[in-house]
């Protein structure tokens, strides 16, 4: 009788957002298991002290191994409007409420009338979602990258997705990610595209022949 062992690798994904949790389980698959936040006891917001994505989601690996002694990857994303410097960058969490305490569906909606707010009138739309991952494996730092462009919509359409999903339209679509269905929008967005990346280096690492 002939028995296959199946590694499974299981990793803690720095977030505390549900909507993110889940989108990432069905992007990686069962090869990979995601442990929470909340499931290893970590309650607090980690802080995100720095300028840049790449910073601020080392920071957030470094912190879970750090205090929790758990390998880990986090990331950071930010909506980059052409006609804003790029803004709201690395602040598209906190952009309307800063470190406010408010539940995520009142921040979301605060930001998304923020950027609207700014952006009206103007004719230059163009913007971007990129999302960055920082990788904590073995004791050492890995980044991935993803990025999906856009524009930014007149208005909210859709009640899918979570964040600026309402107002930001992919380029070569006729509906924002929040009229897309979770499998529709993972096919495309700028955190699959990252996350595609971390799931096929970690698949090297947990089956190295595949």
């Amino acid at each position: 009788m002939f028995f296959i062992y199946t590694y499974i690798m299981r990793l803690v994904f720095a977030t505390h957002n549900p909507h993110k949790l889940e989108e990432i389980r069905q992007l990686l698959g069962s090869e990979i298991k995601l442990i929470s936040l909340d499931e290893i006891g970590c309650n607090e917001e980690i802080p995100e002290p720095f300028s840049t994505l790449e910073e601020n989601a080392r920071e957030k690996t470094r912190f879970v191994k750090e205090n929790y002694g758990y390998d880990c990857f986090a990331d950071d994303t930010g909506l980059e409007i052409d006609a804003l410097n790029g803004a709201p960058g690395v602040y598209s969490a906190r952009y309307a409420v800063g470190e406010s305490k408010l539940p995520l569906k009142e921040k979301f909606r605060a930001n998304i009338k923020k950027v609207l707010r700014e952006m009206n009138g103007e004719s230059n739309r163009r913007a971007r979602f990129r999302t960055v991952i920082s990788l904590h494996l073995n004791n050492t730092f890995f980044l991935f990258e993803g990025i999906v462009q856009g524009h930014i919509l007149n208005e909210p359409k859709g009640e899918e997705g979570f964040g600026y999903d309402p107002v930001f339209q992919p380029e070569g679509f006729d509906k924002s990610f929040a009229e897309m269905t979770l499998g529709e929008k993972n096919r495309i967005s700028h955190r699959a595209i990252a996350f595609e990346k971390l799931k096929a280096f970690l698949r090297s690492r947990v089956n190295p022949r595949a």
